[in-house]
């Protein structure tokens, strides 16, 4: 199932989204899942210290939300709730790794797209 982004966003809300992140949308999907709902601040603490590789990225793309709410849209950054956050699948690369007896596996690299919407609002 595939989300896309609203075009039309609401003034007391800023986006950003990470594209072509080489990580599989499945591991993503469960980082993204603990921090949807919470304030912007508390979820940046929180991936610091989620052990899962996909904290990295789903960190990177909040904080990029958080700077675009405050440059752009002169929010207040310790205001901003998260308020969407869903990750897409992308192309995926295949190739083969030769096996024994002739044959080979075959080997899929997955990515994926991040995209974040922080406005102004109550947590959960």
């Amino acid at each position: 199932m595939s989300t896309k982004l609203s075009k039309n966003i609401a003034s007391n809300q800023a986006s950003a989204t990470m594209r072509y992140v080489s990580m599989s949308p499945q591991k993503v999907r469960l980082v993204a899942d603990l921090v949807r709902g919470k304030k912007a601040v508390d979820a940046l603490t929180m991936l610091r210290f989620t052990p899962k590789a996909g904290a990295e990225p789903v960190s990177k793309v909040i904080a990029s939300a958080v700077a675009n709410a405050a440059e752009v849209k002169s929010l207040n950054p310790n205001d901003l709730v998260i308020s969407q956050i869903f990750v897409d699948g992308g192309p995926i690369r295949g190739w083969r790794r030769f096996a024994a007896r002739g044959r080979f596996r075959p080997i899929q690299r997955k990515t994926c797209h991040i995209s974040v919407v922080v406005g102004e609002g109550a947590a959960e």
